[in-house]
Formats: C-alpha cells, structure tokens, sequence
C-alpha cells in the first residue's frame, strides 16, 4: 500500500494509547463494527441481537457505529433505542461487551453504557491477549486525507459543540439529525477516491510503532481486509454490517485466539454443542 501525506491542518501529534489486558481465561474473542443500527434496520438488528445471544465469544468488541445516529443518552427511553439497549444488556449478562465510539454514535455516554452494563473502550485501545499486542480503533481518526471530514470531526468532537448540542431538548436534536441527514443525502457528494476514504498508512504505522503493536484492528472503511501495511505491520479491516438495504447481506465477526484471526458469518461464530 502506497503511503500517503497527510493535510497540512492535520495535528500530528500522537493520542494517548490506553492499554487494556485481557483476562487469561478468555479463548475467543469477537469484534464487530459500523452496525448502523437504525428504525430501518430491522433485519440487520435481528441478525445481531441472534449473534450476541447465541455466540461462544468470551467477549465482543464493538469498534464504533453501532447506531447510525445517536443524539444523547436520554434518546435510549425511546421505542427503538431502549429495544437496543435490552439487547446489549442481555448480551452484557453472559459475557463482557465493549464499546468504542465511532463517528456516528459518538455522543453515546457513560449512562446508555451503565445502563447497558457495557464497559466503555478508548480510541485507541492497545488490547493485550494470547501473548500478543493489538491495537484497536475505530479508524475514523486516521483518515486523515478525507479533508471535509477531518473539519467537521474537529468540530464536533469538542466539548464546547457537544455541551451547546446536549443542551438542546431531546425533540430538537432529533430534528436537528433529520435535517443534517436529510441534507447530506440531498447533496452529491464528490468523487472520493480510495486514498481519500482510506486510513493514512503512514500515520497508522507510526500510531503502531510508538506503541509496539504489529497489528492494527479497525472499521470505518466498510472494506473489510487483512493486509500488510510495511514490514513488520500489518491490520485487519472490519466489515460493516446490512441485511436490510443490499441486495446481498453484509456481516462478517473478527475472532481472535491463541491461534490468530478468523472471518465468519455470525450465525457461524455459535455455541458448540457438547461432544
């Protein structure tokens, strides 16, 4: 993969790199992302909600866009959202869930998570497991070419913009969100090339050589791959997840154990029934 230069606006500086290490009990372990849950998703979270219940993981990451949109944590009393949160918090009974934000729900707080009994996962997360070193993003950060994105990233991610967003009642900024989408989709977007909409290699590789982990774990991309990035690094890309809206269904579990990774469908990523 051909390394590409970043935006001159771009801050390189480095984020912090929270270590996370995984109990020693744990054979498997899931992870999925950009979910997209939404009214209109019926099948996709059905698919879900089977695949948390029925899944032999010791523990699912869910790296980022679980939702398509999320407004504040008070919008989970809502018919669709608190159908979600019953999901996760029955999934959340039987194994550990966790959840890192990604640039759809990142409004998601410490209150939808508790009461999920979801534990909260920084981006980025250096996960240590089977005697090995992973890092783990969303990946939304990385994509560092997507110049439109990165400003308005930079601005909603700010503590100003969200403490003036929260402050809206519930109803306004449900509105606000149909209308920002609304716009969007009314707008052809321009041509975004496989180097725009990509993570910056360069980058990527310096976020894993400053925390010495081989292995980068993200989504964002909706390009699921496994692929080497330079000599010694290498990352997996998760797949998004649609069984309402193309004409052929997308999902795919990342499972990692003391053997490596595996891509499967998640009706496949089951319980085993005993010999």
């Amino acid at each position: 993969m051909v390394s590409r230069v970043a935006p001159s606006f771009v801050s390189h500086a480095l984020p912090a790199f929270r270590e996370m290490h995984a109990p020693a009990q744990w054979q498997n372990i899931d992870f999925v992302s950009d979910l997209h849950l939404a009214t209109n998703t019926p099948k996709t979270l059905k698919v879900f909600a089977d695949y948390l219940e029925h899944c032999d993981a010791d523990a699912i990451f869910i790296l980022g866009d679980l939702f398509e949109i999320w407004v504040g944590d008070d919008a989970r009393h809502q018919a669709f959202e608190a159908s979600c949160a019953h999901v996760l918090g029955e999934a959340a009974a039987r194994r550990t869930i966790a959840f890192m934000a990604g640039n759809r729900d990142f409004l998601i707080g410490a209150d939808f998570l508790k009461a999920c009994g979801v534990m909260a996962l920084a981006d980025p997360t250096v996960l240590l497991a089977y005697g090995q070193r992973v890092l783990l993003s969303h990946g939304d950060a990385l994509c560092l070419n997507d110049v439109a994105y990165q400003q308005f990233r930079s601005v909603v991610r700010s503590a100003h913009w969200q403490d003036d967003f929260l402050s809206r009642p519930l109803s306004v900024r449900q509105r606000l969100a149909r209308e920002m989408r609304t716009e969007s989709q009314s707008k052809t977007p321009p041509l975004k090339t496989p180097e725009v909409v990509d993570i910056d290699t360069a980058s990527a590789v310096r976020w894993m050589h400053e925390c010495a982990t081989p292995v980068l774990v993200h989504g964002h991309t909706h390009q699921p791959t496994s692929e080497s990035m330079a000599p010694g690094f290498s990352r997996e890309v998760l797949s998004d997840w649609d069984f309402d809206h193309s004409g052929v269904p997308r999902a795919q579990v990342l499972r990692w154990g003391k053997n490596g990774f595996t891509r499967m469908a998640p009706h496949l990523a089951v319980r085993r029934p005993p010999n």
